[in-house]
């Protein structure tokens, strides 16, 4: 389900780390180096070439990719070059402090994760910001969007297949009488999508449909404009069809009035390894467009060049 390509056999670490650096010396930088080595070493190989590069040229690759790059191909080839874990707590640690989609990246955390990535997310927050994500989010969010997101990144969910069909059928009840009476943010409504595990939500969410007629996030959309109920909606979706999540993220992302970058970059950072192939073609049905030229249309440079090779275009 990975669109990253790896060369076989794959060069060694210590070549590896002489031509980053070879790429870095001198007026201008190979950026097209860069991107032929980094966009094409899985997590573990690219977490050596870090250990190695420091241990050999007493600097972190990190800090040196940031003093050669800049914009859009710096953030994609800096989050690109994160380890998943230290990615994640980057991710939310900035969208605690920064501008409006922060509730969303919060909760795309939290549901598209296994629980041992949100473990490791938050053990990788702990070491760097030397606090917790619960606390940063409990601080930074209010309301109803807090009762919400809390609970999303505390959660450990059960990973497993089983599921309680009496207990589906009963919480689904609860939902839909919680949903009819317009009581979005009621407890039992958070507790069903913040604990449950996936299999067990999606048997409720088959009950929903199956006894009242409709998806629950049609019965969610009774206000769009309803910001806590868009982040409700978001929070069912990546939760139980994250390849639909994505696709639309990246629809948005590219088919807005001026590309949505930061999304457009989080998304392929963050997905590549895990579920790329699955959302391209999930892109490729519902806009009869394949995703790389949706891409090359909307972005330029070493930036796009970055992105297709990640996607797992030609030999970009």
């Amino acid at each position: 389900m990975s669109t990253v390509t790896v060369p076989e056999p794959v060069p060694s670490v210590t070549d590896d780390c002489e031509q980053l650096r070879k790429a870095f010396a001198g007026w201008g930088t190979n950026e097209g180096l860069i991107i032929s080595i980094l966009a094409h070493r899985n997590a573990a190989q690219r977490e050596l070439i870090r250990q190695t590069y420091a241990a050999t040229y007493g600097e972190d690759l990190l800090k040196a990719l940031e003093k050669e790059l800049t914009s859009d191909f710096e953030r994609i080839v800096l989050l690109w070059t994160l380890d998943p874990a230290e990615r994640d707590a980057f991710l939310a640690n900035e969208a605690t402090k920064k501008w409006t989609s922060s509730n969303q990246v919060l909760m795309e955390i939290a549901c598209s994760r296994s629980s041992h990535e949100l473990l490791l997310a938050k053990q990788a927050y702990h070491a760097r910001f030397k606090k917790s994500i619960e606390e940063d989010v409990a601080y930074h969010t209010t309301g109803d969007f807090s009762k919400l997101l809390v609970p999303l990144v505390s959660s450990y969910r059960y990973e497993g297949h089983e599921v309680n069909l009496p207990l589906a059928k009963s919480e689904a009840k609860i939902l839909h009488e919680k949903i009819s009476k317009k009581t979005y943010n009621h407890e039992d409504v958070i507790r069903i999508f913040t604990t449950r595990s996936r299999a067990q939500v999606n048997a409720t969410l088959n009950h929903y449909k199956n006894e009242f007629g409709n998806d629950v996030n049609k019965d969610l959309k009774s206000d769009p404009k309803d910001e806590f109920l868009g982040l409700l909606r978001a929070t069912v979706k990546c939760l139980t069809r994250p390849e639909k999540y994505f696709e639309k993220l990246l629809r948005l992302a590219i088919n807005r009035q001026g590309t949505d970058e930061w999304a457009l970059t989080r998304v392929i950072a963050t997905r590549a390894e895990v579920d790329m192939k699955i959302i391209k073609d999930e892109y490729h049905r519902r806009n009869s467009v394949p995703l790389d030229q949706a891409i090359a249309k909307d972005t330029t440079g070493d930036y796009e060049k970055m992105l297709l090779a990640l996607i797992g275009h030609g030999d970009a």
